[in-house]
């Protein structure tokens, strides 16, 4: 791996060996292409750098990012690094309350947004905010993108260990989580999943994940930066516009989800491709025999920052399984006390790794978090279940953290607890998750009304009305269930998994809009009502 200490250092290396060569190109499903020269992308990148600091952001200072994909977020991202402003990337499905909290979460000193997106970010120069400015990217006035183009200024000599960008994560906590990569992080990602992907300077990588998650950016978009590949950026995933873009551009690789491979499933594949490899969330042949392209599985988390666990195109793995832990990691099974996986073994993962290089480095100012995610020795607990084959190979069998995962977005039931519990009328809250052909997992709520004998139907309006206020829209239950309590197990703990089985069961549920009122109670009294909003977004 090259020698070089943070991700700055690496996108001027390439910039220098290969000024003119293409490094990106820029797929809109509306409007013009672009493209940027490697050269021509860290020339914008200083003049961004330069613009904000022209709005007074120094090292140190957190900026919020709340975009979907395009050129303009990485340009933000970089010249946050060539600064050393820590960059917090922020979902663009954010409602208005979350990206008050964060806003006050990390005190950041300004934002770059977009128009169109579900929240509104808090005023800037507010009393209760530190906003100090905003900067709107598709705008043409005096807040638009084109304002931070400014004089280039020069980087400033930074620990590599230092804060370099945060990305916030929903667990199990009521809020979601800002973790902490340093600028040593970042690169680890990059270098890291190169090595591990097998990319070249040949390939072309088609990127219509989100790079607001770890995925995009940290397993898709540095790894190709670090091989000195070429990037086709898309706006989002779309089934019908992936396959045009990677003919058009002749795409090599590309980075999967399992909610992405599965919707490209449903499919027809193009007679020819260029495809030479995919990575998705775990190894299935059919897919490989579906797509005709080799495809490697992989696993991690945003605290992990990279893969650590990875097929290799050397090493065939079992069916359905992800692949082997890669180095730099350690992995064993939580209460074994060894410091490796055994054939056999079967239990929740725990990860060893190097703090501030190939884990992340923090929760930002929350030292309990910090203390909860790692074993007394030193072990990040995951939450996840695994297997491991004879033949050493590591599958995914389930969650054990309380986690839905929503179209590839994670989901903390106790976040929507927190929104639905602040409802009037609602005594009691729980939410799960239960199996979606479309979107893998959607939340279902069972809520216990104060009032045996309220309207249920007006209750529900209230509890999905809160929801969509509060929470982004993946995160807002696609179905509210009314008990007379909640089931318990053990000393006062809800039994999930019973009402995950209930969730499971639709036959008797009726569907409620909760736009119009219309609708009937299933059951015969309060103690089982099944409202379930219609025409919901994905």
């Amino acid at each position: 791996m090259d020698a070089m200490d943070d991700i700055v250092d690496l996108l001027e290396t390439r910039a220098r060996e290969h000024p003119g060569r293409l490094l990106l190109a820029w797929e809109p499903f509306e409007g013009a292409t672009r493209e940027w020269s490697r050269g021509a992308f860290l020339d914008d990148v200083r003049r961004v750098a330069g613009g904000l600091a022209r709005r007074g952001v120094r090292p140190g200072d957190r900026v919020l990012l709340h975009a979907n994909n395009c050129p303009e977020f990485l340009l933000t991202w970089f010249a946050c690094a060539w600064l050393g402003a820590v960059c917090a990337v922020l979902n663009p499905k954010s409602a208005t309350d979350e990206l008050a909290f964060f806003a006050d979460h990390t005190g950041a000193v300004g934002i770059v947004t977009q128009r169109g997106l579900p929240g509104t970010p808090p005023p800037v120069g507010s009393d209760a905010h530190c906003l100090r400015w905003q900067i709107v990217i598709d705008s043409d006035d005096a807040t638009g993108f084109a304002s931070l183009h400014d004089t280039p200024v020069e980087r400033a000599p930074l620990d590599r260990l230092a804060p370099g960008s945060m990305m916030f994560t929903s667990g199990t906590s009521s809020r979601p989580k800002a973790v902490v990569w340093s600028r040593a992080n970042a690169l680890w990602a990059a270098q890291s999943c190169a090595a591990g992907i097998g990319l070249l300077p040949s390939d072309i990588v088609l990127v219509p994940l989100p790079l607001y998650h770890v995925v995009g950016l940290a397993w898709s978009w540095l790894p190709a930066l670090q091989a000195g590949a070429a990037i086709v950026l898309q706006p989002r995933f779309s089934a019908s516009r992936f396959w045009p873009a990677a003919l058009a551009r002749r795409c090599t690789f590309a980075p999967h989800v399992q909610f992405t491979s599965a919707a490209l499933f449903r499919q027809s594949v193009p007679p020819a491709h260029h495809f030479r490899l995919w990575c998705n969330s775990a190894w299935l042949p059919d897919y490989e025999r579906h797509f005709r392209v080799p495809i490697l599985g992989w696993w991690g988390m945003t605290e992990l920052v990279a893969p650590a666990i990875m097929g290799r195109p050397d090493r065939a793995v079992a069916p359905g399984a992800i692949g082997v832990v890669v180095p730099g990691y350690a992995a064993r099974m939580a209460g074994s006390g060894g410091t490796s996986l055994a054939p056999g073994e079967v239990g929740e993962v725990e990860i060893r790794g190097e703090r501030g290089r190939t884990l992340f480095a923090g929760y930002f100012n929350d030292e309990d978090a910090d203390a909860a995610a790692f074993t007394t020795d030193g072990w990040l607990r995951t939450g996840d279940r695994m297997q491991v084959h004879a033949d050493g190979s590591i599958q995914f069998l389930e969650r054990a953290r309380d986690v839905i995962k929503c179209g590839g977005e994670g989901v903390s039931p106790a976040e929507v607890e927190r929104v639905v519990r602040a409802v009037p009328g609602v005594a009691d809250v729980a939410v799960v998750g239960r199996a979606d052909d479309a979107m893998g997992e959607v939340a279902v709520a069972f809520v216990v009304p104060s009032d045996a004998d309220a309207c249920t139907e007006a209750l529900s309006r209230e509890i999905d009305a809160a929801c969509r206020a509060q929470l982004a829209s993946f995160k807002v239950p696609r179905e509210i269930r009314f008990l007379g309590s909640l089931p318990l197990v053990g000393i006062n703990k809800v039994a999930k998994g019973e009402l995950r089985r209930l969730a499971a069961d639709t036959g008797t549920a009726t569907g409620v809009d909760t736009d119009t009122g219309t609708g009937t109670k299933a059951g015969t009294d309060n103690r089982d009502r099944h409202l379930r909003p219609e025409g919901r977004p994905a």
